[in-house]
């Protein structure tokens, strides 16, 4: 089907390639990779746009030797097509089939693994460093773009990097874009060393003169020393600096410039940045149009570019909180919102649509995020800061240092929440419950449909202290009416019992009591036996009387939860019984001690036990077991 591409399989076949045809094959990766996507989505966008600068790479260095470092992983599927997965390409990001992102145990060309955002620079230089002192001749490159510079984490690295006198090279794929639409002075300066207007005349009025040949070459090597001096004056020396020899910028969609600029850079030693401008979605006339939209588009026509959107018959997770904020911050002027780079992905951008003034989207910085909620509400604002449950991780520190510590009233509102499926391990939202529960002074809690949530959230901003952690799943609802309904305060530590049984309580957090009160009506049709079901509604503080009752007046207690299962509910429930010492037997659902594969949410949550069918067969265990037992 493909002349080149069909007998690439693995980079040392491009060594024999001439430019013309690399660029041929560069045009049947995209094509390859925007037919496998529209069947089976991923994150395109960047990665058409990074086409040529993962094939001069591999043209110019020795990999696996040499050692290639991604950031997010967004701009990496050509890497993985290129490296002997073509074929296992087809089944990106589904179940047993290859990771959406760079993974170290699937391919030595995988030389770190990726997932989050602006790791690349001190991942490379650790392997710099590691070739160094055990006298290895390997090359390290850091690739590192879509955003990813905003982040904290890449100057940390720069600046050690800078000082070590390390022999690494960043390139700084620099598309203008993230997943939404780029923000801060970060983004502005490289705006600004991009948009040269000293070089860009220079070129114009030089290059388009010099014909094919020895002439335009030579004026090609006299650019790149002249441009570094050009840039320099409007933000180069920024990176200079910082201890790095800076270099560009330069077309990282031109194939010739790469590739002549990487044989130069290689062998040259210490700390170097090459500075490549790209277009997002290069080479698909939809993703050029609009490439926050083809960031992930999910499944599309390839020929037309029509997307073959999902239809919803509840509302999803993401529009709810949007919905909701924008109200409150009608209702209250000391509401805002804040997001780290998420504004579509979480809801946001409702609230920037409808008030643009209260919105704050801060780019790829959740440390950032947290804290400068954390001085918002110290000056008397209410702010609602939404952060995708892995990716709050990062911001633990801020969490207790600058919110819990001062007692601040930040609404910190978790998106992605339990395990969110095709992304995989990288992105499973599932230990925000166990790591923030032992945080003195915060209040978690998880609604189970879309009413809850808007109660919760409105609890969270007539609370008086945080923070108030508020954790909710990917995908649809639960189809609950709530915009119609007034605002009601629930008070933290309380529960309610939605089913009155016996015999068993099930004690669950979130959507899991959804399916909790499903497993219930089928095991009392089914097992003649009815449990009773408590939506706890917070985590932290536990509704302590409650959870005893329950434990005093049923044979056992079952807790089911989307989130890891030890040092979460089941862990708070266990703690509890063992303080007051009750014996009733005590069984735990929730995602096990392990890394969630990529797999479908459905598919995910019916290994882990939290679906319908995952909770019935969980009390049949328990209390008939003897009967299944003399069935197999």
């Amino acid at each position: 089907m493909y002349k080149l591409l069909d007998n690439i399989s693995s980079p040392s076949d491009l060594k024999s390639l001439s430019i013309s045809e690399l660029r041929e094959l560069c045009s049947e990766v995209r094509d390859y990779m925007i037919k496998c996507c529209a069947q089976n989505p991923g994150h395109l966008g960047a990665s058409l746009g990074a086409v040529e600068i993962i094939a001069a790479l591999h043209y110019v260095y020795d990999t696996p030797k040499d050692k290639l470092v991604f950031d997010v992983g967004h701009q990496a599927y050509a890497h993985k097509i290129l490296t002997g997965r073509k074929e296992a390409f087809k089944t990106n990001r589904t179940k047993d089939g290859i990771s959406g992102f760079p993974k170290i145990d699937e391919s030595p060309y995988d030389a770190f693994g990726a997932g989050h955002s602006s790791t690349s620079i001190s991942a490379a230089l650790g392997l710099a460093e590691s070739a160094r002192i055990l006298g290895k001749d390997e090359k390290v490159v850091a690739v590192i773009g879509d955003g990813a510079m905003t982040g904290g984490l890449a100057f940390e690295g720069m600046n050690n990097a800078g000082s070590s006198k390390a022999n690494l090279l960043i390139i700084l794929n620099d598309n203008d874009q993230s997943i939404d639409k780029p923000t801060g002075a970060i983004h502005n300066y490289l705006l600004k060393i991009t948009t040269s207007g000293k070089y860009n005349r220079l070129k114009k009025s030089v290059w388009d003169h010099l014909g094919e040949g020895w002439l335009r070459n030579r004026f090609q090597k006299w650019t790149i020393d002249a441009k570094s001096n050009l840039v320099r004056k409007s933000g180069g020396a920024l990176f200079e600096a910082l201890g790095f020899r800076y270099f560009g910028p330069i077309d990282g969609n031109d194939l010739q410039a790469l590739t002549n600029t990487l044989s130069r850079l290689k062998n040259l030693h210490g700390p170097r940045i090459l500075h490549v401008h790209t277009k997002k979605g290069k080479g698909y006339a939809p993703a050029e149009a609009s490439p926050a939209v083809w960031h992930a588009p999910g499944r599309f026509n390839p020929e037309t570019g029509e997307r073959i959107l999902s239809k919803y018959d509840v509302p999803r997770w993401q529009d709810v909180f949007g919905d909701v904020l924008t109200e409150l911050a009608r209702r209250d002027p000391r509401v805002v919102g804040v997001t780290p780079a998420m504004a579509s992905g979480c809801g946001m951008s409702a609230l920037e649509a409808s008030l643009p003034e209260r919105f704050y989207d801060v780019g790829i910085e959740e440390e950032h995020a947290v804290t400068f909620s954390a001085g918002l509400a110290a000056g008397g604002l209410r702010p609602f800061c939404n952060i995708y449950s892995s990716f709050s991780q990062r911001a633990y520190d801020q969490i207790i240092h600058d919110v819990a510590l001062q007692r601040l009233p930040v609404v910190l509102c978790f998106d992605r929440g339990g395990v969110v499926g095709e992304d995989g391990p990288t992105h499973q939202g599932v230990f925000d419950m166990a790591a923030y529960r032992s945080i003195p002074g915060a209040i978690i809690c998880s609604p189970r449909n879309e009413l809850e949530l808007k109660n919760l959230m409105f609890s969270g901003l007539c609370s008086k202290s945080g923070p108030y952690i508020i954790r909710y799943p990917r995908g649809c609802a639960e189809g609950v009416p709530y915009k119609e309904a007034p605002f009601a305060e629930i008070t933290p530590g309380t529960g309610t019992v939605l089913k009155k049984g016996g015999r068993i309580a099930i004690l669950a957090l979130g959507n899991c009591v959804c399916r909790a009160m499903e497993a219930a009506a089928e095991a009392e049709e089914k097992l003649g036996l009815a449990p009773t079901v408590i939506d706890l509604r917070f985590l932290k503080p536990l509704d302590e009387p409650m959870v005893l009752e329950a434990a005093r007046t049923h044979e056992a207690v079952l807790t089911v939860e989307d989130g890891c299962i030890k040092g979460g509910l089941y862990g708070a429930v266990a703690e509890l019984l063992e303080r007051e010492q009750i014996k009733t037997a005590l069984y735990g659902l929730g995602v096990p001690d392990e890394f969630i594969a990529q797999d479908t949410q459905k598919a995910q949550r019916a290994g882990c036990g939290i679906d319908k069918q995952g909770i019935l067969q969980k009390i049949e265990r328990i209390f008939f077991k003897k009967v299944l037992e003399n069935k197999e």
